[in-house]
């Protein structure tokens, strides 16, 4: 089958080519992929600024149609529809996975870094990690399960924010209009922000009844700051509005090393706290939301493209055109 891979290490090295196929092991299923959202972590393998193990198939964020499955599989699964947590494998002995946590073994494979993903028609994951999703939710919304549980991860555990606190977050994309979803449910006060360039991203926001600017008023301070822009920039605003006292949460991933005030943190005493990709905690809470409608996923999606039409999407991602891009594997370029 063809699925968008990384060929080689280093910037570039991202081509539509032929990718082997296997039956599921035990424990495994193979999964007919519906959707699978791309993700700002793709473009900065794409640019070399995330480390990958090539040649591997990108794509992460997915929804699939079970196909098969392996020994030691409840045959129900098959033709469910899922999601799927992103740990392939891990050591299961180190303390971070006897803590529960996953995300940080040092020996962590994960999908779409590791271990072939979801930018091709079919993948394979350990059943333990898929869920089901409710028969209301279309694929390509689903495909935001995974970045609503990484949103988790960094809001939850422990809850980032208090009823009635002010929340700031920067970064009108994908991560950012959850991550207000989150805080609002939590019961914050929540004010998007983001540039003249955003303007789209902030309509979005606001349709879903977020309060969004790319103005800040002047004084405006809050008591919670999330940047979900993987910006320098960002995360310096956050510092600079958040009060004395108050709390900074980093949901964006910078790509590379940048220069923040971090003398504000301790000039401050400002919190500081984030969260890595995902564990089975976060997940089994973004699934919660999603049951509930504690948050929407379908208005974030911009458009659903054909696998062949991946360099123009990466330019329009990087360019903040559009949202949330999802790719159906299962169209023809």
């Amino acid at each position: 089958m063809i699925g968008l891979a990384k060929t080689a290490g280093g910037p570039g090295n991202v081509e539509l080519i032929e990718r082997p196929e296997r039956e599921p092991a035990a424990g495994e299923v193979l999964l007919d992929v519906l959707a699978a959202g791309v993700c700002g972590t793709d473009l900065h393998i794409e640019a070399g600024e995330y480390a990958a193990v090539p040649p591997v198939t990108l794509g992460h964020e997915l929804c699939g149609v079970v196909r098969a499955a392996g020994d030691g599989v409840d045959a129900a699964l098959i033709g469910a529809r899922v999601v799927s947590e992103t740990f392939f494998s891990t050591c299961g002995a180190c303390p971070p996975c006897r803590e529960g946590r996953p995300n940080l073994c040092a020996l962590r494979r994960s999908i779409g870094t590791h271990v072939d993903g979801a930018f091709a028609p079919r993948t394979i994951v350990p059943a333990r990690n898929v869920h089901r999703i409710p028969a209301w939710l279309a694929p390509e919304g689903a495909a935001l399960a995974e970045p609503l549980a990484c949103v988790c991860q960094c809001m939850l555990d422990p809850a980032a924010v208090a009823p009635g606190e002010r929340v700031l977050v920067v970064g009108p994309g994908p991560m950012g209009v959850l991550a207000g979803q989150v805080a609002r449910t939590l019961g914050g006060e929540v004010v998007l922000s983001g540039l003249p360039r955003d303007a789209a991203r902030l309509e979005v926001a606001r349709g879903l009844g977020l309060e969004a600017t790319d103005t800040l008023a002047d004084g405006f301070e809050a008591d919670v700051a999330i940047d979900a822009s993987g910006s320098a920039a960002g995360a310096a605003i956050c510092m600079e509005q958040v009060r004395s006292g108050g709390r900074f949460v980093q949901v964006g991933i910078f790509g590379r090393p940048v220069t923040v005030p971090l003398d504000l943190v301790l000039k401050k005493e400002i919190d500081l706290s984030t969260g890595f990709a995902s564990t089975p905690l976060s997940w089994r809470r973004a699934i919660r939301m999603i049951e509930r409608r504690d948050v929407a996923l379908d208005p974030l999606v911009s458009e659903v493209a054909a696998l062949g039409d991946w360099r123009r999407v990466f330019d329009d991602l990087r360019a903040s055109r559009g949202m949330k891009v999802v790719f159906d594997p299962q169209a023809s370029a």
